[in-house]
């Protein structure tokens, strides 16, 4: 274990607006990057159109803790309540961006 993997994080207070914990629907998470930074629209479709809902702008590195917190805890999910089929996507296929 290194040394950071031992150490406990520190405690941070998030503060959240009644707006932002009413949080954001998507169905569907368009994914684009530059060199610098991941840019992720969520959107939510209902057609004939689509409208992004919240747009994250992480850097490379950050993104992917992203990635490894989340599939750790679907790994967590799945181990308490079973797995989870994949979805389609707005199209009827897999969303694969």
């Amino acid at each position: 274990m290194s040394e950071r993997e031992g150490a406990a994080a520190p405690h941070v207070d998030v503060k959240i607006s009644d707006e932002e914990m009413k949080g954001r629907y998507a169905n569907l998470l368009r994914v684009t990057h530059t060199r610098e930074e991941f840019i992720l629209d969520f959107i939510q479709v209902v057609p004939p159109q689509g409208i992004v809902t919240a747009r994250v702008i992480a850097s490379p590195g950050h993104l992917k803790r992203i990635v490894q917190a989340l599939g750790a805890n679907l790994a967590r999910y799945e181990e308490a309540f079973g797995a989870v089929a994949e979805a389609q996507g707005p199209d009827g296929g897999r969303g694969t961006n």
